[in-house]
């Protein structure tokens, strides 16, 4: 009787230090995401059998950049609600509702407040933040075990194909001209 009673203590014990554990990981990426206005990042993303990697520059609330180093001279631009991409090698550009993407919910920080402060974190080498889209998608979102910044994502596109997109945060807060988030034309 005393070692169930010992073993139920110890149960317990170990409960309420993972979960302020999981509470305080909460906190400090909240705390993270809140002193950050800006980020610059090398990214790899990749999608099946793919890899695509490149440089990107991320405004909260919802201004992307990112520059592909490909052949097509890949580009990806979304301010606030539309998404561009452009293909420069052939002079293409394809437009998106950004409301269409999983972009939506990474990219405006209240959003991913809001999320972060709803879902649980399950930890391996990141902490991830699960999320059911509008669409009932899915998105893992990555976060940093030692200094709680944003590492990637998790997501499918719309053939179903899983898409890893890992970042490697180059700076932080840097001045960055709101120019270079000016979606092209639509010809």
């Amino acid at each position: 009787m005393k070692l169930k009673i010992f073993r139920s203590v110890i149960f317990f014990c170990l409960y309420l230090i993972f979960t302020n554990s999981i509470a305080a990981d909460k906190s400090k990426i909240i705390s993270k995401l809140n002193s950050i206005n800006n980020i610059q990042f090398d990214f790899t993303q990749k999608t099946n059998e793919k890899v695509e990697k490149g440089k990107c520059v991320l405004a909260f609330p919802s201004k992307l950049k990112c520059i592909y180093e490909d052949k097509n001279k890949k580009e990806l631009i979304v301010n606030k609600k539309m998404m561009a991409i452009t293909q420069k090698r052939y002079g293409k550009t394809l437009f998106y509702p950004l409301s269409k993407s999983n972009f939506i919910n990474i990219l405006s920080k209240n959003e991913l407040i809001k999320i972060i402060n709803e879902s649980n974190i399950s930890t391996d080498d990141y902490l991830n933040i699960f999320l059911i889209n509008k669409d009932n998608s899915k998105t893992l979102i990555r976060f940093n075990r030692n200094d709680f910044l944003l590492a990637g994502w998790v997501s499918s596109d719309q053939y179903n194909n899983e898409v890893i997109f890992e970042i490697e945060i180059t700076s932080t807060n840097q001045m960055v001209d709101d120019k270079i988030f000016t979606l092209p034309n639509k010809g």
